[in-house]
């Protein structure tokens, strides 16, 4: 018998297949759905910071300016005052998910600074939430703002919210950082439960013919792993919250891949939206079929076995590996 069990934010998960934020959580039949397609646990769609600031008329311009696009949309903001769950609509989406549902329902808060983020952080928890991810989506765009400010904002925010709520809380990254590594352990210091590899900034495009700035999305697909592989092997051993992949997985093979690297769960949201919720059902039986064709009895005898301190040539996760693939290139004749 095949143990695809694991182990996530110290809740105990069926298999590692996990939706994550997304449009398809915002209703409590398509959550059901989910379940019933062999999710083990779902990310509710992100509470924005910008809603909670609007409801108590003190919205930041600071915080304003760098936020017009955000992760889990298919378009800009739409009208604040009509966004589909706002502050007091999503904590009973909380509780009704949490009634529902039989396996772990975890909140989501999306923003760059701690404000409102505390007593809604408390009031998810209140709601029955089993875990709080922190979708930090945050571009710095002034030039005056340095990268260590940037570091030691997402640390106080994860050292505020750790500090106000008790259940436990991930946080979803970027991977734009000078030292992913030193950045890692010092959320991993400062209570972090789980890491989340890695967000997708949106990039808007240009319009030419009318000269506008256009909001695009574009879903994301399995090349996008390798980036989320990398860090998650290297990172792996090194810090103690668990790792979560998130971004480009959409196959078995993506799922057993992050497996290997170090990730405790893989997140999927994209895959759903092109193939239908009921593709989770056919990455767990091609996962199943992988392992017992391979002689894998648990998804917990694969997690690390390719990270970086158990392969053969952790060089092939550095420097040294660059110039080998740049030189291993087939010349013109």
């Amino acid at each position: 018998m095949i143990d695809l069990t694991t182990r996530y934010l110290g809740l105990s998960l069926a298999s590692p297949l996990v939706a994550s934020a997304s449009p398809l959580g915002e209703r409590l039949d398509t959550l059901c759905r989910l379940e019933d397609a062999g999710a083990a646990a779902v990310v509710l769609p992100s509470l924005f910071e910008e809603q909670i600031t609007l409801e108590s008329h003190q919205l930041d311009q600071h915080l304003s300016s760098g936020a017009e696009s955000y992760a889990e949309a298919v378009s800009y903001f739409p009208d604040l005052h009509t966004y589909h769950l706002g502050p007091d609509t999503y904590l009973e989406h909380v509780h009704r998910a949490k009634s529902r549902l039989g396996i772990p329902v975890i909140g989501s808060l999306n923003g760059v600074s701690t404000g409102g983020w505390i007593d809604h952080a408390r009031l998810i928890q209140e709601a029955g939430a089993d875990a709080l991810e922190l979708n930090i989506y945050y571009i710095p765009t002034d030039p005056a703002t340095t990268g260590a400010e940037v570091e030691q904002m997402y640390l106080d925010l994860v050292r505020d919210v750790k500090a106000s709520v008790t259940l436990p809380v991930a946080v979803k990254l970027g991977h734009a950082f000078t030292a992913m590594a030193n950045v890692a352990r010092r959320l991993d210091g400062e209570g972090a439960d789980a890491l989340v590899l890695f967000n997708r900034f949106y990039q808007p495009d240009f319009d030419l013919e009318a000269l506008e700035v256009r909001p695009h999305l574009t879903l994301s697909s399995s090349w996008e792993l390798l980036l989320r592989l990398h860090w998650v092997a290297i990172l792996f051993g090194h810090v103690r919250a668990d790792l979560a992949v998130t971004g480009g997985v959409h196959t078995a093979e993506d799922v057993l891949k992050a497996m290997m690297a170090g990730a405790r769960v893989a997140m999927m949201t994209s895959a759903l939206l092109q193939h239908g919720i009921e593709h989770l059902g056919r990455v767990q039986a091609d996962l199943v079929a992988w392992m017992e064709a391979h002689e894998y009895e648990s998804i917990g005898q694969m997690q690390g076995s390719m990270s970086y301190r158990a392969v053969r040539e952790p060089s092939a996760f550095e420097r040294a590996n660059y110039m080998k693939v740049l030189g291993a290139f087939p010349r013109s004749p």
